[in-house]
């Protein structure tokens, strides 16, 4: 996995010193090797820059950006099955000169064109120059695994690994949308394809970009769609015989994620997901794999324990650390260098910690993540189902009456926690009378009523992958849509983002062997009866551990995976809050309204504020001030 960055400039205006600050701006993404290209042709400047975090061929061989014809490729990323498909190649007459995958995208670009990428098995994203057709392409892994970046305004195109890339082009023009901001402070995240700022996108997964270099023509093509899998026939097979190929394509997926030339490991949180992964690679492996585990003395956070249970129980060599409040204050200034777009997962610190941990003993860690979201693992699912299944003229009833009657004036029940946010919501949802409309809604941490008061500057409320229900046809029910939805929104713009920052903050590869599309494939064409079973979610996937590891070892409440920053925020960390929500501060900077004291103030005296709101608003004025 590496770093790449450059541009495409019609003014013929940007130096190669411009293109090296923006390319080693990406130093943590690859500390092993960096390789420029700068050219001038009769309609641009090209420039493609590559930073290199070595890990299948580490000879100068993989050295990029690599050439080969009239192609030369930056690429950061994975092609687990390249071997296959350079035994292809050879057939078709190719010959190699290292055992480079990026080697193998080049020959398989220049044999069988974009249609090359179908046959990719990976996480990548790259950017391939055509000399003589004088086209560039860039090209986004199926479920955006790897991040694109991409700027176009007045004659210049940026693209990057990273934001913090484009920062060192005098041509970027760093203006704050403010209705990204919106999505941010709603979700936590800024939904693909929006950014914080104007002018910037992020490359929708299973997309590419053709850029004609002689007409400046953009084309944005589809090659691969999570709804295209759930818009598919469902398969009419019994239980037992989708458990047993679920089995199989999920052990073939996980060993080819072990594919390296540096020592690989996983990051297991005791819980189903990481598990799954830990347990049916060491039952095909004699060698111990490496396991890596967070905890915290706050019980209600700490999963260490049952983790360490499952690594004795299978037999990996397991390493363990401990977190505190004086840990998350070391890494809280680092946040916005890491996470250079405004993001506020609050797993951010045991993920950017555990990532540390798995540095000091390998180079690529494994995750579980993209097990509750195929399979069905989150309780938001069941509520949003739930929640819409009233008779239709109850949910109209409740609507309205709520509508008429503030939460304030509910006695009692206005005390508790968060409670007005919970009651606009159920409005919301009874209104609608729509899962997918209740998903959404139950997503939000700060609703778009919320956000207005909160924000000076009025917003457009952007649509968003949360709205494509429409696009979703009769073959799926309630559930399965629900999925769909959550494998473009929160999957990609949270937990994916949230992974790839950490990994590559420390320059370690982080995989995600769930994530492997022969497996949505298959599992998103399943009923939705083998996914919540009986009342329990995740039902097929934890058969499938239940065969390795015993049911008693994994039944237990679900915990987050969270720092415990409720707690610490009221106490050892609370002076962020009177720095970064200083009231003469916020009026100074002029994005948010005085209700954010009145919230800050509520939450510090122990009122039943959810705190999550307060961390959005401190994870962008840190932000701000970061790169503002």
């Amino acid at each position: 996995m590496c770093g790449i960055a450059g541009f495409i400039d019609f003014t013929k205006s940007t130096s190669k010193d411009t293109l090296k600050s923006m390319t080693d701006q990406l130093l943590h993404r690859g500390p092993d090797d960096s390789g420029l290209f700068h050219e001038e042709t009769d309609h641009a400047t090209i420039g493609l820059g590559h930073r290199r975090l070595s890990i299948i061929d580490l000879s100068s061989s993989g050295h990029q950006p690599m050439m080969f014809n009239n192609f030369t490729i930056v690429f950061n990323g994975e092609i687990y099955n390249y071997k296959e498909i350079q035994e292809s190649l050879r057939i078709e007459g190719y010959s190699f000169n290292s055992t480079s995958d990026t080697e193998v995208i080049l020959k398989a670009f220049d044999c069988w064109g974009t249609k090359a990428v179908d046959r990719f098995i990976g996480m990548f994203a790259f950017v391939l120059y055509d000399k003589r057709k004088q086209e560039v392409f860039i090209f986004r892994d199926r479920a955006g695994v790897k991040p694109l970046y991409f700027y176009h305004k007045n004659g210049v195109m940026l693209f990057a690994s990273e934001i913090k890339s484009f920062h060192q082009h005098p041509a970027f023009d760093k203006i704050l949308d403010h209705d990204s901001l919106a999505l941010f402070l709603q979700y936590n995240y800024i939904p693909t394809p929006y950014c914080i700022f104007k002018d910037t996108v992020k490359l929708e997964p299973g997309h590419f970009l053709k850029i004609d270099l002689k007409s400046k023509k953009v084309i944005k093509e589809k090659y691969w769609d999570v709804v295209d899998c759930y818009n598919q026939p469902k398969l009419d097979i019994s239980y037992d015989e989708a458990v047993l190929e679920t089995e199989k394509i999920l052990k073939k997926a996980f060993l080819y994620r072990m594919v390296a030339d540096v020592p690989v490991g996983l990051f297991l949180s005791g819980g189903y997901d990481s598990t799954a992964v830990a347990a049916l690679l060491q039952s095909q492996s004699t060698d111990k794999l490496k396991t890596f585990t967070i905890g915290y003395a706050e019980e209600a956070f700490n999963e260490a324990p049952e983790a360490k249970k499952v690594a004795e129980f299978l037999g990996t060599d397991h390493t363990e650390q401990y977190c505190t409040a004086q840990d998350t204050a070391e890494i809280l200034g680092q946040l916005p260098f890491i996470y250079d777009e405004p993001f506020a997962d609050n797993s951010v610190v045991p993920t950017y910690l555990v990532s540390k941990l798995a540095k000091t003993k390998v180079k690529v860690a494994l995750s579980g993540d993209a097990g509750d979201e195929i399979f069905a693992g989150y309780d938001k699912f069941n509520r949003a189902i739930k929640f819409t299944k009233y008779p239709p003229a109850l949910q109209s009833l409740m609507s309205a009456v709520m509508k008429k009657i503030p939460s304030r004036k509910i006695p009692v029940l206005n005390k508790t926690y968060n409670f007005a946010t919970r009651y606009d919501k159920m409005q919301e949802i009874w209104e609608h009378q729509d899962p997918n409309v209740a998903m959404k809604v139950i997503s939000q941490f700060i609703t778009e009523t919320e956000a207005r008061a909160y924000l000076q500057e009025d917003f457009v409320n952007k649509k968003t992958f949360f709205d494509i229900a429409d696009q979703l046809s009769g073959e799926n029910d309630g559930l399965n849509k629900l999925l769909a939805v959550d494998y473009k929104t929160f999957l990609l713009d949270n937990n994916l983002t949230k992974v790839d920052r950490a990994t590559m903050a420390v320059s370690i590869e982080g995989r995600e062997p769930i994530l492997d599309h022969n497996i949505l494939e298959f599992v998103s064409r399943l009923p939705a009866e083998y996914k919540i079973r009986n009342g329990e979610n995740k039902h097929i996937l934890k058969t499938i551990v239940h065969k390795y590891v015993p049911r008693e070892i994994m039944e237990r409440p679900k915990k987050p995976f969270l720092a415990p920053l409720t707690v610490w925020f009221k106490d050892t960390l609370k002076d962020y809050y009177y720095e970064y929500l200083d009231e003469n501060k916020l009026k100074q900077d002029g994005v948010f309204t005085s209700e954010i004291i009145s919230l800050r103030n509520d939450y510090l005296k122990g009122k039943q504020v959810n705190h999550q709101k307060l961390w959005n608003i401190l994870m962008f004025q840190m932000w701000k001030e970061k790169w503002l």
